[in-house]
């Protein structure tokens, strides 16, 4: 195996459970929407909620704007519509100072990366302050290399797309397979990661892709960060 000098994480579902935490987010939500006054039975509104989220993507800033009207176009049924909305961002927010942690044993296998001496990075996708936001909330942000922070929008590339890959090579000054790559999706982050010639780890353990390993093809398939600090102490 070629001498391995630098491992990049992808952050949602890797690095903490999103999926879960968003979900527990938007139920927040919802429930105080409705207690501020909009008049429809929560899984009603809730339901409406994920429809509004994938048709506009989760990062539209009108979430909560779009789907009130959706449900009281005329505001008939929603007294204060400014105040409704308000209480939902509010409890989003408020859920995601109070809940968002890393996976308990996500600290120490960084911990573990850098005493190898090697660069420990992010190649994520997304909006550059809201995943920047997410390392710091999550309380990791200063066990990664600042000069290996890489967000698609930041770099103008989106995931799968290898060259965003690519470019997290060029900037560090090393071949890709000098690297490991760590992510839940088999295909925005093993596929493109593997076609370079990265060494890729599968950490399927809030993965929404039910895949069986050998459909995803990494080199290996991890469940908790322990088990990929005992893959990392047989990597030279």
């Amino acid at each position: 195996m070629t001498h391995i000098k630098a491992i990049l994480f992808d952050i949602d579902d890797t690095l903490f459970p999103t999926t879960a935490f968003a979900l527990q987010a938007r139920r927040a939500a919802v429930a105080a929407m409705v207690k501020a006054g909009l008049n429809f039975d929560e899984e009603v509104v809730f339901n409406e909620l994920l429809e509004v989220i994938a048709e506009f993507s989760s990062n539209y800033a009108q979430h909560y704007n779009k789907l009130v009207h959706r449900l009281d176009p005329t505001g008939e049924q929603t007294p204060n519509v400014d105040l409704v909305v308000a209480a939902g961002v509010s409890a989003y927010h408020d859920t995601k100072f109070r809940s968002l942690e890393p996976f308990a044993d996500v600290p120490a296998a960084l911990d573990y990366c850098k005493q190898r001496g090697w660069i420990v990075g992010v190649l994520s996708h997304g909006w550059t302050s809201k995943q920047a936001e997410k390392l710091i909330r999550l309380g990791i942000a200063h066990q990664f290399d600042p000069s290996a922070i890489f967000i698609s929008e930041k770099i103008g590339i989106n995931k799968p797309n290898p060259k965003l890959y690519v470019r997290a090579a060029e900037e560090l000054g090393l071949d890709p397979h000098e690297m490991v790559y760590v992510g839940d999706s088999p295909a925005h982050d093993v596929a493109p990661a593997r076609s370079l010639g990265m060494t890729t780890v599968w950490a399927r353990r809030a993965s929404k892709w039910q895949s069986t390993p050998e459909q995803v093809g990494a080199d290996y398939v991890v469940d908790t960060f322990e088990e990929l600090v005992e893959f990392l102490r047989d990597v030279k």
